[in-house]
């Protein structure tokens, strides 16, 4: 109520970025101080639910509904995305070097098609930028993960040392890292997808990650891999392949896409990476054809057009372990995470599940 109402005008007036500019200043500030995250628990906080409780990577998740990257950039706001209800979140992208990003305008909603197209072009404080906040942040309640990139100047050949660098830096303040190779925003960075190129970098990241696992001790922190739902069928099956020979912990399904189909709004022509509800079938068919591909042995977090209970349950019967909102959460608000938690609930209930691990995957059953 209060956002639909109040704030999400106001906000939908504004420049896009402005908003979003506003919107992460705003949940950093409420959210430095105990009584300002106390009241976000108490306003948009989500219950913890036994059967809505995962362990992955031997990482606790409260429920099974995160934080895409994109939305919090610099890992400014993340007490404040903590304590609105998210089971988990990611930051970044980040990169080595600060960088500005596309020339603006490179936001642009599209309301009639529940849409936004971005072409910010990886803009970021940096990995001494997110160190810092991550370091100056309040303590925090649920996992973070952090999407690492490359510098728009670095070329893919030399793409490992930019990763190798985020993992180095950052190591000790994520739970858990995604490889972005995935946004369609840096020139030749989805090459990197493809052929041997993607198996050097895995490999490189996977060895990086047993590094600096060896200086910090512990448990070892997982990797996954963000992609695409552009990808031909082929792409797919050898992305898969790739994956799981090279000892990546997950897959993250799906980043933006560039197609345009369907679309209604004006801002349709815009270059960037399309997201919210265009991207919900697509999405949850890469998921799928992800889950057959790996017999279901390696978690899938699915992400992309995820508006309602029904759209979460479907990518985790399709073979998600966790789901990921962006998109939803700038046209609904807050109150979206309450509602797909108590949704997916409901919905184990009526297909007899006692808790969700029971529905990863279940659509393949009997197939």
């Amino acid at each position: 109520m209060l956002y639909k109402h109040i704030a999400k005008p106001a906000l939908f007036r504004m420049d896009p970025e402005k908003a979003h500019h506003l919107t992460i200043n705003g949940l950093h500030a409420i959210s430095r101080f105990k009584p300002g995250r106390w009241l976000l628990r108490a306003m948009w906080g989500v219950p913890v639910y036994p059967e809505l409780e995962s362990e992955l990577w031997g990482i606790r998740f409260p429920n099974p509904v995160g934080l895409a990257a994109g939305l919090d950039k610099n890992a400014k706001a993340v007490p404040g995305f903590c304590s609105i209800g998210f089971g988990f979140m990611e930051v970044g992208t980040v990169t080595p070097k600060p960088q500005q990003g596309n020339e603006l305008p490179r936001l642009f909603r599209l309301p009639e098609d529940s849409a936004l197209i971005n072409r910010m072009g990886f803009n970021n404080v940096g990995i001494d930028g997110m160190k810092r906040h991550l370091r100056n942040a309040a303590a925090r309640t649920v996992p973070l993960a952090i999407n690492i990139g490359k510098n728009k100047t670095t070329p893919n050949e030399r793409a490992e040392e930019d990763y190798r660098a985020c993992i180095q830096a950052l190591y000790g303040y994520g739970d858990f890292f995604v490889v972005n190779i995935s946004s369609p925003n840096t020139p030749d960075l989805r090459n990197l997808q493809h052929g041997d190129e993607l198996s050097r970098l895995l490999a490189a990241v996977k060895d990086e990650i047993g590094k600096q696992h060896a200086r910090f001790g512990g448990r070892q922190k997982p990797v996954l891999v963000k992609i695409a739902p552009d990808l031909r069928s082929e792409e797919v099956e050898y992305m898969a392949e790739t994956i799981m020979s090279s000892g990546v912990s997950g897959i993250i399904a799906s980043n933006t896409t560039i197609a345009r189909d369907g679309l209604t709004h004006p801002h349709r022509v815009e270059a960037g990476g399309l997201s919210g509800r265009p991207l919900t079938a697509r999405s949850t068919e890469l998921i799928s054809r992800l889950y057959r591909l790996t017999e279901g042995r390696i978690p899938i977090i699915g992400s992309g057009g995820i508006f309602t209970a029904d759209d979460a349950y479907e990518k985790i019967r399709a073979g998600a372990s966790l789901v990921e909102v962006y998109t939803a959460l700038i046209y609904e608000g807050p109150g979206l995470l309450r509602r797909l938690n108590e949704g997916l609930r409901q919905r184990l209930q009526q297909d007899g599940f006692r808790h969700l691990s029971e529905a990863i995957g279940s659509a393949h059953q009997g197939k």
